[in-house]
C-alpha cells in the first residue's frame, strides 16, 4: 500500500554514532565543492526524502518540487554540517522544514499521519502485513478494503503526526532522533505518536 510501510526498518540508535567512513568521505568531498560526491549522497537518500515529502504534502507533484528544493538547500548549506552529527538526521530535518514551510505558505494544514508501538499498543501499520499472493480472493478483497481504510485514517491525522510515524516506522528512528529532526523534544514526539494512535484506534476500532 502506497504511503504505509508494512515492514519496519532496522532500528537506528538515537545516540549520534559515527557515519560510515565511505559516507564521511563523500560528505568531506561535497563540502569542498565536489559535485560528484554530493550526487552520490543524493542517491543514497533520494527515495527516503521523496517518500517523506509525499507523506507530508500528499501530492506527488508538490512532493517532487519539495524534494528538489530540499536537496538544493542541502547543497547550499552542507558546508555547515558537522561530522560529529548524523548526516541522515540533519538531512531529514532540512526536508521537514522545507515541507512545513510549504504548508504554511499554502495555508493548507490538512491533517495527515500515524502511530507507534513503544507502549505495547496495536501497531496499525501491521494490520495489512499479510502476503497478498497467498490470500484467498475473498480475503484479498477484504485486505484491500482494510488498506483503503487505513490510508484514509492516516490522511485524517496531522502532517506532524504523519511525519513522526514515517520516521518511526519507515526510517526506523527512535523518538529522541525524531524529536531532533522535528525541532522538538523526545516527549513531544512521543505525544504526537500517542495522539495519532488514539485517532487511529477510533477510526479502525472494528479492525483491532
Amino acid at each position: 500500500m502506497d504511503g504505509v510501510c508494512l515492514e519496519l526498518a532496522g532500528q537506528v540508535g538515537s545516540s549520534q554514532q559515527a557515519e560510515p567512513e565511505a559516507e564521511r568521505t563523500l560528505i568531506r568531498r561535497a563540502q569542498r565543492g565536489d559535485r560528484a560526491a554530493f550526487d552520490a549522497l543524493v542517491r543514497r537518500y533520494d527515495q527516503e526524502v521523496l517518500r517523506m515529502a509525499l507523506r507530508i504534502v500528499r501530492s506527488p507533484d508538490e512532493a517532487q518540487d519539495l524534494y528538489q528544493e530540499a536537496f538544493l538547500k542541502v547543497y547550499r548549506s552542507i558546508g555547515q554540517f558537522r561530522l560529529e552529527a548524523r548526516f541522515s538526521t540533519w538531512l531529514y530535518r532540512v526536508v521537514t522544514n522545507v515541507c512545513y514551510d510549504h504548508l504554511r505558505r499554502q495555508k493548507n494544514r490538512s491533517e495527515v499521519q500515524a502511530p507507534e508501538n513503544e507502549d505495547g499498543q496495536p501497531d496499525f501499520a501491521q494490520v495489512v502485513a499479510e502476503d497478498r499472493s497467498a490470500l484467498h480472493p475473498d480475503r484479498a478483497l477484504a485486505a484491500g478494503e482494510i488498506s483503503r481504510r487505513l490510508e484514509a485514517a492516516l490522511a485524517r491525522l496531522s502532517p506532524r503526526e504523519r511525519m513522526v510515524f514515517d520516521l518511526k516506522h519507515c526510517q526506523g528512528l527512535k523518538l529522541r532522533a525524531i524529536g531532533e529532526i522535528c525541532g522538538t523534544s523526545e516527549e513531544a514526539a512521543k505525544n504526537s505518536l500517542f495522539r495519532a494512535l488514539q485517532k487511529l484506534r477510533v477510526d479502525l476500532r472494528d479492525l483491532v
